[in-house]
């Protein structure tokens, strides 16, 4: 019998609402009340993040909310058949059968491999249909036990069951292989799974016969595989416990049906093993079925790439290996690049479902912006320590090139100069800001550039953003550098080129052509006019007063309390985060908009703290009074994401409520000349922020506004549907 699953972590034909957050709300409380994890709280915040980022649900009437989660003690299954079904994002309509995954944070691999089995097995619609037919928890747990390999399969399972495998299929964790003859690696009978299942399937090395393989291999039909198509996949995502290999055995039953080889490597929690490097040379193309990055790209170089999120793999298997068969024979089909990287994604008008191009251009600025954060985060600090530490003068005296460096030259801590120890050590600290600081265009630059070609871009995008910083082109010199040099790195590493050379591709000629034409361009056509942008840009941002300033923090304001860390959110930190470079005591408006851009997104997670904890606590369940007191901190280190709880079960009312309060903050803030150094803290950099009573100003009034309005839209304003999630009795 399995440990994960027990009679009392089963709920059937229950009401428990018409919105996915109360049924995860039920299946964690379960959870919990069973022993199996310390906090429902925590293991409820851990599920609906990992819901925001993909939707889990899946043909066939199934939902697999799943998350890993320091508050699970146990791997735990969780299983609720719910009346009325529950739309969670499936594209043929609502779920009525939701499984729960709860893993630990650090689950052995035995746990995930069974985790992942039971995922495999609910894309079987006989196993489906036998959870539907239950007339007793005991009788899903004996199911699901059998799915498992851990009981005796239901009769009305079928065989397959016996393997946990897809339709008709046992699986292997990880790469799979296939061949010719009967038998399985564990001695399963007739091409067996490695895990024992019958009726068909591979293993790591074995064989398959009569039978589709359903994580990889032929048709059992196609025992002569020397005159099948050969095709090869990789799925994987987020947190690698369900889709990864749902997505695997869909792919391979679809290639199946149409007498196609596809071999399969789930880069998931229960184990990866690496495709053999003979079937990766075979392959005539390759699907990427992914929410993160593919581990070692560079063993598909050159191949020709179909490529979209995990879930596609589970909804479109078909469509996927038909496009990838049709790329084998099309010139102009997106290939891996030679690099290893880049070229991963399909043309927006592939008609593939992959990434287009509006969406792989902001993939790329998010990728530059996030990796240059830490240069700025670390720089701007240091430099506000340094000023703390030595005053205001300072950077005159460390800097004042006719003195030769004065403060520093001939200097060491048992050697100061005159001024004395901590005026010193506030120069050390200031010079080693600035120079991270310079760091900032090509760091946003090169990194860019690694977003679309991976490894192979960095050093032309490095190179491209110092050009930029040479013509003084500003950061957004670095922004068109940057994808200067990751589209010509990506298109460089598409060419065909023979075998012989593909080893000099990433580490010499992709970065030697790729440098040569994005900073050739920049030194020789686009930097002139982008500095002359740059400076006009800065000369208007200067310029802002009055209502012009408090307009701009408006607009920024409403940006960050829109989606609470989403795209918009995203943009305006971007945009503050990439100008913060160019801020001085003569500029100090992109200081500014840095102030009033964190202190905005301060404002969501502490007004809805306000409001669950001291406005109107009655008003709130016990898991959102929970989630307020947590959202004080991490409203306090300017984390907006503290208020995601209270938009998943109320967005219609939460997201005016925190647009309005941003707005207010960014207003005060640009209004009354508020400046930050960091880009990031909060509270907590306050040695960073200039007018600091202002910055405290501005946050409470904003979180005021928020709390305040949020609490009226409830009392008075109707919910658009029952989102609410239920208070704990």
């Amino acid at each position: 019998m399995s440990d994960l699953i027990t009679p009392d972590l089963v709920t059937l034909d229950e009401d428990l609402g018409t919105d996915k957050s109360t049924v995860i709300a039920h299946l964690a409380r379960g959870v919990v009340a069973a022993g199996r994890a310390t906090s429902y709280e925590d293991l409820y915040a851990d599920a609906m993040g990992r819901e925001s980022k993909t939707a889990t649900g899946v043909p066939g009437g199934i939902a697999i909310p799943h998350c890993r989660s320091a508050a699970v003690t146990r791997p735990t299954l969780a299983m609720a058949r719910i009346r009325p079904a529950v739309d969670w994002g499936a594209k043929d309509g609502p779920a009525d059968i939701v499984f729960f995954i709860a893993a630990p944070e650090g689950a052995d691999q035995e746990h995930l491999q069974l985790l992942a089995k039971l995922a495999r097995s609910l894309i079987r619609k006989d196993f489906t249909a036998s959870l539907r037919a239950a007339t007793s928890p005991v009788q899903i747990v004996e199911l699901v036990d059998g799915a498992l390999g851990l009981g005796p399969a239901p009769d009305s399972a079928g065989s397959a069951a016996g393997s946990g495998g897809a339709a008709a299929a046992g699986t292997a964790t990880g790469a799979t292989a296939v061949g010719s003859n009967a038998g399985s690696r564990d001695g399963g009978s007739n091409a067996g799974s490695r895990d024992g299942g019958q009726a068909g399937g591979t293993a790591d090395g074995g064989h398959g016969a009569d039978a589709p393989a359903s994580a990889g291999g032929t048709g059992a039909t196609h025992t002569d595989t020397s005159r099948s198509r050969h095709l090869v996949a990789v799925t994987a995502c987020p947190t690698g416990i369900a889709h990864t290999y749902m997505a695997a055995d869909s792919l391979a039953a679809a290639a199946a049906e149409r007498g196609v080889d596809l071999q399969v490597e789930t880069q998931g929690s229960a184990k990866s093993t690496p495709l053999d490097p003979s079937v990766i040379r075979n392959a005539e193309a390759v699907i990427f079925a992914v929410d993160v990055d593919v581990r070692d790209k560079g063993r598909f170089a050159g191949k020709p790439l179909i490529s979209g999120p995990v879930k596609r793999g589970i909804d479109e298997p078909g469509v996927m290996i038909d496009e990838a068969l049709n790329a084998v024979n099309d010139p102009n089909a997106r290939r891996v690049s030679g690099g290893g990287g880049g070229g991963e994604e399909n043309d927006g008008g592939s008609g593939s479902g992959g990434e287009g191009f509006g969406g792989q251009l902001k993939r790329a600025l998010l990728t530059g912006v996030s990796y240059m954060i830490p240069f700025v985060a670390g720089g701007g600090l240091l430099i506000a320590l340094g000023f703390l530490l030595g005053g205001y003068e300072l950077a005159l005296s460390v800097d004042d090139v006719a003195n030769g460096d004065r403060m520093l030259d001939g200097t060491s801590i048992l050697n100061p100069p005159p001024e004395g120890v901590i005026p010193y050590l506030g120069a050390v600290f200031w010079k080693i800001g600035s120079l991270s600081m310079g760091f900032l265009v090509p760091a946003l630059a090169g990194y860019i550039a690694y977003a679309l070609a991976d490894r192979p871009g960095i050093a032309p995008g490095f190179t491209a953003g110092a050009v930029a910083v040479f013509m003084d082109a500003g950061f957004i010199g670095g922004i068109i550098g940057g994808l200067l040099a990751g589209y010509a790195a990506r298109w460089i590493g598409g060419w065909n080129v023979p075998s012989w050379m593909r080893g000099l591709m990433p580490v010499v000629i992709i970065p030697l052509l790729a440098s040569i034409i994005a900073s050739g361009l920049m030194m020789l056509v686009l930097g002139g006019p982008i500095a002359a942008l740059t400076m006009g840009l800065n000369n208007w941002l200067t310029g802002l007063t009055g209502v012009a300033a408090i307009g701009l923090g408006i607009i920024l304001g409403l940006m960050m309390g829109s989606d609470l860390g989403g795209p918009i959110n995203k943009v305006a930190y971007a945009f503050a985060v990439a100008g913060l470079g160019e801020g001085s005591f003569e500029n100090q408006v992109p200081w500014e908009i840095m102030a009033a851009v964190m202190a905005a997104g301060m404002v969501p997670p502490l007004g809805m703290a306000f409001a669950s904890t001291v406005l109107a606590k009655n008003q709130f369940s016990m898991a959102l009074r929970e989630n307020g007191k947590a959202a004080w901190l991490l409203g306090a280190a300017f984390i907006s994401e503290g208020a995601i709880p209270f938009a998943a079960s109320d967005f219609f009312r939460v997201i005016p409520s925190t647009m309005l309060g941003g707005a207010v903050a960014g207003a005060i803030c640009l209004g009354t000349g508020v400046t930050s150094q960091a880009p990031h803290g909060g509270i907590f950099v306050f040695f960073a922020i200039g007018n600091l009573l202002m910055f405290i100003v501005a946050i409470l009034a904003g979180a005021a506004v928020t709390g305040f309005v949020y609490v009226a839209l409830k009392r008075y304003v109707k919910p658009r549907k029952k989102a609410e999630e239920p208070a704990i009795a």
